[in-house]
């Protein structure tokens, strides 16, 4: 049978040992934190892309929409003066013609203008693929940032469970 002494020597190793397990888990909590700290700044980075990626999407767009209305009504006005056209004299004719060429060149200028804007394009067929490569880059940005949050919520309950195995000494918490 252990005596007074030999129980308070054992009290002190278990005392010992879990104030140095204590340690390492406050430690692993520093570094949990940190993590933590990384994944709601990138996230945060990645949900701000996400947004100037819609918002350069809808832009494009909108100038889309512009230019196939343009588009549109120039069309319209050309094929209005083709029956126009028919009740005219020649000369009238000669000059409707004319007319009628340039609205048909503008409105294929309107459908794809790949050397406007910087070499980007600014036709409907060009803005419709840079709207649909913006998409796809918001796309990519909202994944990345539901990713982000994931590991924001898993880091900050490993951050709890860190904590409640200091308090309660359970090491079972910290697996």
């Amino acid at each position: 049978m252990a005596g007074p002494h030999e129980n308070l020597e054992h009290a002190e190793h278990a005392e010992h040992a879990a104030h140095s397990g204590n340690k390492k888990i406050a430690l692993l909590i520093s570094v949990m934190a940190l993590f933590l700290a990384f994944s709601e700044t990138l996230g945060k980075s990645a949900q701000t892309s996400a947004l100037n990626h819609q918002i350069e999407a809808s832009n494009l767009w909108n100038f889309f929409q512009a230019k196939s209305i343009r588009r549109t009504a120039t069309i319209v006005a050309a094929e209005a003066m083709k029956v126009d056209q028919l009740a005219a004299s020649d000369a009238q004719k000669e000059a409707m013609a004319k007319q009628i060429d340039e609205w048909n060149k503008t409105a294929a200028r309107y459908r794809s203008e790949p050397e406007a804007g910087g070499g980007k394009g600014e036709g409907t067929v060009e803005l419709s693929r840079r709207a649909i490569e913006e998409q796809h880059l918001r796309d990519t940005a909202l994944a990345r940032y539901h990713h982000y949050e994931i590991a924001s919520a898993a880091f900050q309950i490993a951050i709890v469970l860190g904590s409640a195995t200091i308090i309660t000494n359970m090491m079972i918490l910290s697996w």
